[in-house]
C-alpha cells in the first residue's frame, strides 16, 4: 500500500505547479518523470526542500524527481492525483540531435529492461546449477529452464517492436505484429533451405534471420511510423480500421525483407565486428570509461544512450562486455563512497542519507547516494569515479563479460557464470574488491579534509551549549494528540518529522515562535515556517484538504514574512471543512528532524495557544 505518501504526492504535485500544468507522467527505478505545460509555474527549491525528495534534474525535456526504491509507490499516489491531461497543449520544444536519439533510445529500451532482468537472473540460476552439478545439460529440466531465459531474447524484436512503437506513437500491435513476420518459422525454412527468394518474382528478399536481433527491427518500426501516420492522413475515417493495418502490413511486410531488415543486418554485423574488435584489442577501454564516468553519464542521461550498446552486443555475440563489467564496478565504488561518508561525518542527517543510500547502491541503485551523497559532497564522487575506473580496468584487461543483462548491484555477479566456467564470475569478484578497496580507501583519506569543519565542532564547549532545550509554543487552540494517532500514515509514521498534533477547537492559527514564513501552500492549508535558531515546521491544517484548493482557508501572511511569536497566520472554517467530508486533525511536525537528537511533546489535553508543548534539543 501506498498511503502513507499521499502528502508527499500532493506536496509533489503543487511544486510542479499543480495537476493542470501536468502533460505527463511516468516513473522507473528511483525517479518520478514529467513534462509541464509551463516550466515557470514549478518551484525548484521548494520541491528540492520537500523532505523525502533527494534531487531535481531537468534534463532532455524531462522534469524528474529523485525518490529513491520507493519510487512506485509514491507514484500510485501521484496518478491518482494528475490522472490523465489530455487537453492541455505545449509548444513542441526544440532538442538537438544527441538529446533526440539518447531520448528514442531510452524510451525503447527502459520498458524492456525488467523482462532482460528476469530472463538474466534465470541463465543465472541455471549457470549455478550446472556448474554445481545439480543438473545437466542433457536433461530436459535444463532445457525447459534455459527456455524460459531465452524466450525473451528470442523474440527481443518483438518486445522492442511494441516499445519502440510506443515511443514514436504509432499502432503497437501492428509494429509487433510486422516483427512477428520477420520471425515466422516459415520465413526461417526458406533462410535456412538457401535458395533465392523473390516476391512476386521481381523484389529479391535477402535471406537474414532476425531472431534475437536488434538494429533490424529498429528501422522497420522506425520507417512504419511514418507510412501508417501516412495512411492514417489519407483513408478516409470510415475505412481506416481496415485498410490502415492492410496497407501497413503489405508495404512494411515489403521494405522489412527487402531493403530495411537487410540494411539491419549488415549494420548488425559491422557491430558485432567492432564488438569482437574491442574485446581481442582494447577490451580495457568501455569498462574504464564506463567504470570511471557512469555517474556523469547519469547526471546528463548519457547512460541511458550508452547502456543499450550492451544489450545489442549480447545480441550479436551472447555476452556484453560493453556496458555491464564498468557500470557494476562504478555502481559499487558510489556505495563504498557513501558508506565511508555515514561512517565519517557528524551530521546526523547526512549520516542517515548515505548509510540507507549505500545499502541501495551496493543492490544497483545509486541515484539516491549519488544524489543526495556523492555529489553534494563532491570528494566521494571523485573517490568512487577513480575506485569505479580502477576496477573496470581489471576487468577490461581480463576481457571479463556477463552472459545475461540484469541488475548491476551485488546480486549481478550471478550474471557473470557462462560458458561452463567460473573465470569470469571470480575475476568481476576481483574486479569489485579493487573498487571497494580502493574507493574506501581514498574517500577515507580526502575525508579528513573536506569534514575537517564538522569533526573539529564536535568539541566538549560546544555540547554544553547546543544541549539546551529550545521551547515551541502550540501554534492552534485544541486537544493535544500523539502523532501516531493522527488518521494519516505519512503523518503518523513520523516519516515526514516528529511533533503532536491537535485537534482544534479554534480555527485560528499562529505563530509557534519568532521567525520567518517560508512557504505557504497554494491551497492555504498547511504553511512552512523556520524559527531564527533553525527549527524548520510545518503545520497542516486538516487531513486531505489539499483537495478543498483553498475554500474555507484564509491567509493572513506571505512568503518570506518575519513573524513574531503568537502572531495570527491563517484562519480556517472548521465546521464547513468537517461538513464537505474532511477531518480537521491538524500535525504539526518538524521536518528538520534528523539535525535534533531529541524532540519532545512537554504536555497534552487541552493547550491554549501561548503554552509551551515542544521541546527541541540539537
Amino acid at each position: 500500500m501506498s498511503k502513507k505518501y499521499i502528502s508527499l504526492a500532493h506536496d509533489i504535485v503543487e511544486k510542479l505547479g499543480g495537476k493542470e500544468n501536468i502533460l505527463d507522467g511516468y516513473h522507473c527505478q528511483t525517479r518520478l518523470r514529467f513534462k509541464v505545460a509551463d516550466e515557470s509555474k514549478i518551484d525548484v527549491k521548494a520541491l528540492e526542500d520537500l523532505n523525502g525528495i533527494t534531487k531535481y534534474i531537468f534534463n532532455a525535456g524531462v522534469h524528474q524527481v529523485v525518490i529513491g526504491t520507493h519510487v512506485k509507490e509514491v507514484y500510485e499516489e501521484v496518478e491518482k492525483i494528475i490522472g490523465t491531461n489530455s487537453s492541455v497543449q505545449v509548444e513542441k520544444e526544440k532538442k538537438g540531435l544527441l538529446t533526440t536519439i539518447i531520448e528514442f533510445v531510452a524510451g525503447t529500451f527502459q520498458p524492456v529492461i525488467p523482462a532482460l532482468s528476469g530472463a538474466g537472473m534465470v541463465k543465472a540460476v541455471l549457470a549455478l546449477l550446472i556448474v554445481f552439478q545439480v543438473i545437466s545439460p542433457e536433461s530436459q529440466t535444463y532445457y525447459l529452464l534455459n527456455m524460459f531465459a531465452d524466450g525473451v531474447f528470442f523474440f527481443l524484436p518483438i518486445i522492442l517492436a511494441f516499445t519502440e512503437a510506443q515511443k514514436l506513437r504509432c499502432n503497437p500491435i501492428l509494429a509487433a505484429s510486422v516483427a512477428a513476420m520477420m520471425m515466422h518459422p516459415n520465413w526461417t525454412a526458406l533462410v535456412t533451405a538457401g535458395n533465392p527468394v523473390h516476391f512476386f518474382d521481381i523484389i529479391p528478399f535477402s535471406l537474414a534471420t532476425y531472431t534475437g536481433t536488434v538494429i533490424p527491427i529498429l528501422l522497420v518500426i522506425f520507417v512504419q511510423s511514418y507510412v501508417e501516420k501516412f495512411f492514417n492522413r489519407v483513408i478516409p475515417k470510415s475505412v481506416e480500421l481496415v485498410f490502415v493495418p492492410m496497407l501497413t502490413f503489405l508495404v512494411m511486410g515489403t521494405l522489412a525483407f527487402s531493403v530495411l531488415g537487410p540494411i539491419g543486418s549488415i549494420i548488425g554485423g559491422y557491430l558485432a565486428t567492432f564488438f569482437t574488435f574491442l574485446s581481442v584489442n582494447a577490451s580495457w577501454v568501455p569498462a574504464v570509461l564506463i567504470g570511471g564516468f557512469l555517474p556523469i553519464m547519469v547526471m546528463f542521461g548519457l547512460h541511458n544512450g550508452v547502456a543499450p550498446l550492451g544489450v545489442m552486443q549480447m545480441a550479436e555475440l551472447g555476452y556484453d562486455s560493453i556496458f555491464g563489467p564498468g557500470c557494476v564496478c562504478s555502481n559499487i565504488a558510489q556505495a563504498t563512497a557513501s558508506a565511508v561518508v555515514a561512517f565519517r561525518t557528524k551530521d546526523k542527517k547526512m549520516r542517515q542519507v548515505a548509510m540507507t543510500g549505500s545499502i541501495t547502491a551496493y543492490m544497483g541503485i545509486t541515484e539516491p547516494t549519488l544524489y543526495g551523497v556523492n555529489l553534494p559532497k563532491k570528494y566521494p564522487l571523485v573517490a568512487a569515479m577513480v575506485g569505479g575506473g580502477l576496477g573496470g580496468l581489471y576487468a577490461g584487461l581480463t576481457n571479463t563479460h556477463r552472459f545475461a543483462t540484469g541488475s548491476s548491484g551485488l546480486p549481478a555477479i550471478l550474471l557473470y557464470i557462462g560458458d561452463d566456467t567460473m573465470r569470469f564470475f571470480w575475476n568481476i569478484v576481483v574486479a569489485l574488491i579493487i573498487s571497494a578497496v580502493s574507493t574506501a580507501v581514498l574517500t577515507y583519506i580526502l575525508s579528513f579534509k573536506f569534514e575537517k569543519e564538522e569533526i573539529i565542532s564536535d568539541i566538549p564547549e560546544v555540547k554544553e551549549v547546543i544541549w539546551e532545550d529550545t521551547l515551541v509554543v502550540s501554534p492552534i487552540k485544541g486537544n493535544v494528540i500523539a502523532l501516531k494517532d493522527v488518521h494519516d500514515e505519512a503523518f503518523a509514521s513520523e516519516a515526514l518529522g516528529k511533533g503532536f498534533a491537535i485537534e482544534p477547537i479554534e480555527g485560528k492559527v499562529v505563530a509557534p515562535f519568532d521567525g520567518e514564513v517560508v512557504a505557504i501552500f497554494p491551497t492555504k492549508h498547511a504553511i512552512g515556517l523556520v524559527s531564527e535558531t533553525g527549527i524548520e515546521i510545518l503545520i497542516h491544517v486538516g487531513l486531505n484538504t489539499v483537495e478543498l484548493a483553498g475554500k474555507y482557508f484564509e491567509t493572513l501572511v506571505e512568503a518570506g514574512q518575519s513573524v513574531k511569536k503568537g502572531q495570527p497566520l491563517l484562519n480556517f472554517d472548521i465546521e464547513k471543512i468537517q461538513t464537505a467530508g474532511y477531518e480537521t486533525q491538524v500535525p504539526i511536525v518538524i521536518t528538520n528532524t534528523p539535525q535534533y537528537s531529541s524532540i519532545e511533546t512537554i504536555m497534552t489535553g487541552q493547550t491554549s495557544c501561548s503554552e509551551d508543548i515542544l521541546a527541541v534539543r540539537v
